[in-house]
């Protein structure tokens, strides 16, 4: 499957965001089985308080194992929700700061490479630690509606890594 870039890679300063969402460890063989469940479950958690989300759906990933656990996070942007959290679904927040982005419809593995290649070759660093996995700031966001739009394959994608501050 190829990568239909939709948007960028570019550079964009953005301000902090409250979030709401449910995080887990999973393995990452079948981690995007557990987004769409943690997303429909999260669409309930919604419904049930007659919150309608402010912003978009994201999959955010807190470290990345590929061969491994990842430990990741399903929620809702901009959302007046972040007062609501329980023990399951908690607020926090997208830190402020500049952030890589590419929007693109496809493959996320080409569209995680080239965003992944793109931002060192600006001269810039992720919010990241290699050894570890851990990101500070790395985000897959759903640009289309997952409760709208069924087909996987039609959604945009929006991933936002946080940069280092440049300097």
């Amino acid at each position: 499957m190829g990568v239909d870039i939709e948007d960028g890679p570019r550079i964009e300063a953005r301000a902090e965001r409250p979030t709401v969402g449910i995080r887990l460890v999973t393995p990452f063989r079948g981690m995007l089985a557990v987004r769409d469940d943690l997303i429909a479950e999260l669409t309930l958690w919604l419904a049930d308080r007659e919150i309608e989300p402010g912003g978009p759906f994201f999959l955010r990933l807190h470290r990345v194992d590929m061969a491994g656990d990842m430990d990741i996070e399903v929620g809702v942007l901009d959302t007046s929700a972040a007062d609501a959290g329980d023990e399951r679904v908690r607020s926090g927040t997208a830190s402020a700061g500049d952030y890589a982005l590419l929007a693109y419809r496809g493959s996320s593995m080409t569209a995680n490479k080239r965003l992944l290649a793109w931002a060192p070759e600006q001269g810039r660093t992720f919010d990241s630690d290699p050894e570890s996995g851990v990101w500070a700031g790395r985000f897959e966001i759903l640009r289309t509606d997952p409760r709208v739009e069924k087909r996987k394959t039609a959604w945009t994608v929006e991933l936002a890594f946080l940069l280092r501050p440049a300097g």
